[in-house]
């Protein structure tokens, strides 16, 4: 095993903390951060074990798990989830040559961003809802296949990367 990319990611519409199902909560977690867990075991153990030892691990994140969105609790909980256990994974690999990096995406044109830009767009910290700027999502491929192209000596740890004009900066 020479990559594994953890890109899990999945939502439902911005719905406050105190409506928001015990059942929602834990499936978007079981998707985002257990799935995400479960397969970075699977592949750091085959990964210290081939000869030669090592590999890289890649994390799909999100800018949630550095600035939340409203009404994204279980979202914003599993990103940053994946943000730590990114750096647990970076720590346990790097004896075992084994880079973990992670990347916070803005909104990419995907299934998921169809849930949170429908209608009449993205609820915003004021209560409005606004058409957010997205960016192609071969774009993110193509930073994925960067960060993946690093020699296993260098680690891109995290990265953020985002619609030039989304609203992030000073989001909430």
């Amino acid at each position: 095993v020479d990559l594994l990319f953890n890109n899990a990611g999945t939502n439902i519409g911005a719905t406050s903390v105190v409506d928001f199902s015990s059942q929602d909560f834990r499936r978007i977690l079981d998707a985002n951060l257990t799935g995400s867990f479960l397969c970075a075991k699977e592949a750091m153990t085959l990964m210290k074990e081939q000869v030669p030892i090592g590999g890289r691990i890649i994390n799909n994140g999100s800018i949630s798990a550095q600035v939340p969105r409203p009404g994204g609790v279980a979202y914003t909980c599993s990103k940053f989830g994946v943000s730590g256990l990114t750096r647990t994974l970076a720590l346990e690999g790097r004896a075992h040559n084994i880079p973990v990096g992670q990347i916070d995406f803005g909104n990419v044109t995907t299934a998921v961003s169809a849930i949170t830009q429908s209608g009449a767009g993205a609820l915003q910290p004021d209560g409005t809802s606004v058409v957010e700027p997205q960016f192609f999502a071969g774009h993110a491929a193509n930073t994925v296949h960067a960060m993946a192209a690093l020699p296993l000596e260098a680690n891109a740890l995290d990265m953020t990367v985002l619609a030039t004009k989304m609203p992030f900066v000073g989001r909430g």
